[in-house]
Parts: structure tokens; C-alpha cells; sequence
């Protein structure tokens, strides 16, 4: 039996309402009781001066895996994660081929099993191919053993379909999780639609090409009676309509990513492809209303939508790269400088649970909580401890950031998956 004492540290555990400074237990790879090791042979971490967290869930990411290794394999993207303190990530089924069957499913986690250290759970298509035209075996992606259903990168644009989908899924009890963007009003465009789009002469991608798909998944949800939870929410109108319509009781939800509260589209003005993602970066007033919608819990969860690219494919015209940057190991310092320490919006607590019990209730996972007898994922952070970001350090196969240089505040300074340290600083 091999046991390890986590010594000293203030144990935030959000699940169990838990704040306070306490020695963990960890016993075979879970959780325990202090009285279960009695004259063992343990091991110790000083944990002094840092948090003890369950361990954090990114249930937005992009490993690319099968089919484009050149951007990330599900090894390299494992290791992004444990160096961004996280035990738990969700992959997004836009590979080649696409995650919409039950082969490609089992293909995935087979591979994560031999090559990951962390948890890899897969998402599976909403619609076969990713094209939006015809519906995935939605049964089957859920007998296989995927998490949720999105077609991010992609966003279903016939409402019917997305009804459909969103009943099969109901009833094989897999929440929704959609890429809000309505093609028709987004067009070709690049950047956020504004003073800067139309300063550089680079087409606009309009908020409304957001807000009205998260309008339609709000009907939908009411409709079917089921959630559907909005990705990377990154607009004034979206957060005003989810706020209205959890008010009345819709089960509606969304997340944000560190980009679209650390920048603004300001940012574009130099046409480093580094800054372009989808969707954009938005206005100040945007900015303001995400962080509004975090203060007062509208948008429940925090993620990185990790989205690597080799270097020569953002090595082009700005209108020509592809969109996405990566996130999984400078997400917690930005979320923790920015919304801690820099804007006040939430405590340290309250940021923990958006990485923990609010991705673990929505996909109903076996994660994020230091119960006894639960899975020993752990995450240690040094909430004031003050680094720089450097993109040649990063375990990542891509370096697609535009945070390189950029001083933070906060950090996850050691990663445990089921007992055992997969990364420490």
C-alpha cells in the first residue's frame, strides 16, 4: 500500500464546501482518511503557503489527434496539460477522421491509456463528418463512452438537425456543448466587426453571428427540455441572453476562454496571427460583460479551448492563417491574475469551483473533489507566485500564443493524477 501525506496546505475543495488548512490523504491512487494509515510508511509534500485543489478540469481542448500530429499528439497536449495543473481534459472531436463514430472513440482512448498522463475523455460529433448536414449515431458515440456531443469548430446552421440532436441526446443523457456561429452573418470574416476591422480593412466577424445561435440554442433548450451549454462565449448579447434565460430556468449554460478577457481586438493591429481566433477578440464593452457574467455566476466554467497550429501554418497572411491559439499551460495564471488579482471579480474559491464541480456536474464525471474514496487528482497552486510566460518551455508540440513575455500572478506548481506527480515546477 503506498501512501502520501499532502502537508500544510489550504485544501479548497468546492464539492465539500472545504476551505481550510489541512493535511490530504492519498492512499492507492484515492483519496482517504487520515486513520486508514496508521504505522504506514508514507511519503510527504510540504504544501505550505499553497492550495490544495482537485484536480482541474479543461473540458475545451483540441488534441488533434488522429490525423493532424503535427499540430499536437494526445501525448504532447497530456503533457500541456499536467503543466497547466490539469489532471481532467476534454478533447473536441474535430480531427481527421472525425470523432462520429464509435470506432474513432475507441481509437482515441486507447490511445490516451498508453501515451496520456492525465485523463483524456473524448467528445463525440453532432453531426457525421462534422458537415452539419446528416446526425451522428448519437446512441453510439454514448455506449462508446463520450462525455457530451459538439461539433466545435463547426456549428450546426440547420436548427431542425440541432433540435433532433439535441433530443437524441436527452435520451442517452449526454449534454449539448455548441460552437455558436451563424455562417450567414459571419461570412468570411476574420476579426471582430469594428473600429479595428475596419481601420485594417480585415472582414468583420459581427457579435450577432454569436448571439443568434446562442438565441437559438436557448429555444432549443427550452423546447427539448435539455442543456446545451454555449462554448467559448465571447459577446455582450450572448451573456445578456444566457442571464435571461437561467432566470426563467432554461438549462443554458456557458464558459470562457483566458483570451477573451485578457485582450481586446485592439490587439489585431500589428496582423500577428497569434491574436486571431475563433471567435475573435472582442471590444472592451465585450470584455466588461464577460467579466460582469463571471462575477455573478451567468457563465459557469472556465477553459482554454487549446488549439494548436504549427508554426508554418500561422506563418501567412492574417486572413489566411488558421484561427486558434494554444491555452492549457498559461490559462490558470491569466484566470488567476486577471479575475483574483486584477479585477476582483471572484475569490480564489470561486475560481476553483469553475475548474471543478461546475465541468464535473455538467458532463456528470468522477472528478474534481477531494471526497474520500475519489480518484487522487490533485492540484497544487501557488496563487501569488509571479513567473513569465516563455514559449520555448512549453510541453506543447505548438507555440501559437500571443501571451509569450507576459509577466502572471498565480500558478499550478505540481499535478497528481491518481497519486502520482505527472508534473511539478
Amino acid at each position: 500500500m503506498s501512501a502520501i501525506i499532502i502537508r500544510n496546505g489550504r485544501v479548497i475543495d468546492p464539492a465539500n464546501k472545504r476551505d481550510e488548512v489541512v493535511d490530504l490523504t492519498i492512499v492507492d491512487g484515492r483519496i482517504a482518511d487520515k486513520s486508514s494509515i496508521e504505522n504506514q510508511k508514507t511519503e510527504s509534500i510540504d504544501a505550505k503557503g499553497l492550495i490544495v485543489a482537485p484536480g482541474l478540469i479543461d473540458m475545451h481542448v483540441h488534441l488533434r489527434e488522429p490525423g493532424f500530429g503535427h499540430k499536437e499528439t494526445i501525448a504532447s497536449g497530456a503533457h500541456a496539460a499536467a503543466a497547466g495543473g490539469f489532471t481532467t481534459i476534454v478533447c473536441m472531436p474535430n480531427t481527421l477522421p472525425a470523432a462520429d463514430n464509435p470506432a474513432t472513440i475507441a481509437w482515441i482512448k486507447d490511445r490516451a491509456a498508453a501515451a496520456a498522463s492525465v485523463n483524456v475523455l473524448p467528445t463525440g460529433a453532432i453531426s457525421k463528418n462534422i458537415a452539419g448536414e446528416e446526425l451522428a449515431p448519437i446512441g453510439s458515440l454514448g455506449q462508446a463512452g463520450v462525455v457530451a456531443i459538439t461539433d466545435d469548430g463547426h456549428c450546426v446552421q440547420n436548427h431542425e438537425l440541432m433540435r433532433r440532436a439535441v433530443e437524441y441526446a436527452r435520451m442517452v443523457g449526454l449534454p449539448v456543448l455548441d460552437h455558436c456561429q451563424d455562417y450567414n452573418l459571419v461570412g468570411k470574416g476574420v476579426v471582430n466587426e469594428g473600429y479595428w476591422s475596419t481601420l485594417l480593412g480585415l472582414p468583420g466577424w459581427p457579435a450577432a453571428g454569436e448571439e443568434a445561435i446562442v438565441m437559438r440554442n436557448i429555444l432549443l433548450a427550452e423546447l427539448c427540455d435539455h442543456h446545451i451549454h454555449c462554448q467559448h462565449v465571447s459577446a455582450v448579447g450572448s451573456v445578456r441572453l444566457i442571464r435571461e434565460a437561467q432566470a426563467r430556468g432554461v438549462k443554458i449554460s456557458g464558459e470562457v476562454c483566458p483570451h477573451h478577457i485578457a485582450l481586446t481586438d485592439e490587439a489585431i493591429q500589428n496582423f500577428d496571427t497569434n491574436y486571431k481566433m475563433n471567435p475573435p477578440l472582442r471590444s472592451k464593452a465585450d470584455v466588461d460583460a464577460i467579466l460582469e457574467g463571471i462575477a455573478d455566476c451567468t457563465l459557469s466554467i472556465l477553459c482554454s479551448d487549446h488549439a494548436p497550429h504549427a508554426g508554418f501554418e500561422k506563418e501567412v497572411e492574417f486572413d489566411q492563417a488558421p484561427f486558434g491559439i494554444v491555452g492549457l499551460e498559461t490559462e490558470l495564471g491569466i484566470f488567476i491574475d486577471q479575475l483574483v488579482h486584477k479585477h476582483h471579480k471572484i475569490d480564489i474559491v470561486r475560481l476553483i469551483e469553475m475548474y471543478t464541480l461546475e465541468p464535473a456536474k455538467l458532463l456528470k464525471l468522477d472528478a474534481g473533489t477531494l471526497s474520500v474514496g475519489a480518484p487522487a487528482d490533485v492540484t497544487l497552486i501557488a496563487p501569488d507566485l509571479e513567473w513569465t510566460v516563455r514559449t520555448d518551455q512549453f510541453q506543447s508540440a505548438s507555440r501559437n500564443s500571443p501571451f509569450d513575455g507576459w509577466k502572471l500572478k498565480g500558478r499550478a506548481v505540481r499535478t497528481i493524477v491518481g497519486g502520482k506527480t505527472v508534473w511539478k515546477l
